[in-house]
């Protein structure tokens, strides 16, 4: 049976409250054996690590604060994360970055919030999962400042061109994230991953958001990771076994999963 791991769902998000032995069920189901959880805020740290107590081995958690997080209270909100990295049941510090698109009033605090981030990552040898959404060239200014710490990480819901792709392998071993919008009719992203190995991609969800064809608009769930990888598997005329085995080889090498 393949084997899929879904390196980025917020299972813990509200949207999963009545049903989530259903969903963790169908996911089981399909050939997913895990999930990367990553952290939002403070807010949503108690619902995240409780789904991580109850359900180890499936979930796996991570800790940061998320660019659009970062408001008037981030000092308080990265204190919080940095009081509370060095539990060893995390896997990444994530998800951190910058999002230019939903708001840019705190897009130098965001900056700020993700070096400290990059550089807490470093100090605990832990990989990184970073959001970056009309930030670009912000998110590589960061990146240029911390080039020397030898971070390793992946870009989530990767959609960039392949020049921006081969800017972030430049930085050292970065993996992208795909996920359901490679399978939307109009995405460019098929065109850019014929130029990236199966090696530096991972599978994600990112539910309940980005929902695949043909259940666009509808909630989003980690039992829709084979029709990321069938779409994966058709772009670059290999097999969908070969997707699966390759990017849960590569999650588990990146996450440092026992598995």
């Amino acid at each position: 049976m393949k084997r899929y791991i879904d390196t980025h769902t917020h299972l813990y998000d509200a949207d999963f409250a009545d049903d989530i032995e259903d969903v963790i069920s169908r996911a089981g189901n399909e050939g997913v054996i895990s999930c990367i959880m990553p952290g939002i805020d403070m807010e949503s740290h108690r619902g995240l690590m409780k789904l991580a107590s109850e359900k180890p081995g499936f979930t796996h958690p991570a800790t940061g604060l998320h660019p659009t997080s970062v408001n008037a209270s981030w000092e308080r909100e990265l204190s919080f994360v940095y009081d509370n990295a060095a539990d060893k049941s995390y896997v990444a510090i994530g998800e951190i970055g910058i999002d230019g698109y939903w708001s840019r009033e705190f897009i130098e605090e965001q900056s700020v919030v993700f070096q400290k981030q990059l550089e807490l990552a470093a100090s605990l040898s832990l990989p990184v999962i970073i959001h970056s959404r009309e930030a670009t060239e912000e998110i590589f200014a960061v990146l240029d400042k911390t080039r020397h710490l030898g971070i390793q990480g992946v870009f989530h819901a990767f959609s960039g061109s392949p020049e921006t792709y081969k800017r972030i392998r430049s930085y050292g071993n970065f993996l992208v994230g795909i996920g359901g919008v490679v399978t939307y009719k109009n995405s460019k992203l098929p065109a850019t991953l014929a130029g990236i190995p199966i090696e530096h991609i991972l599978l994600e969800t990112d539910a309940p958001w980005l929902t695949p064809v043909p259940y666009r608009g509808k909630r989003n769930e980690p039992s829709h990771i084979p029709l990321i990888a069938a779409k994966i598997a058709e772009t670059k005329g290999c097999s969908i076994d070969e997707v699966a085995e390759i990017t849960t080889e590569n999650a588990i090498k990146l996450f440092r999963l026992k598995i």
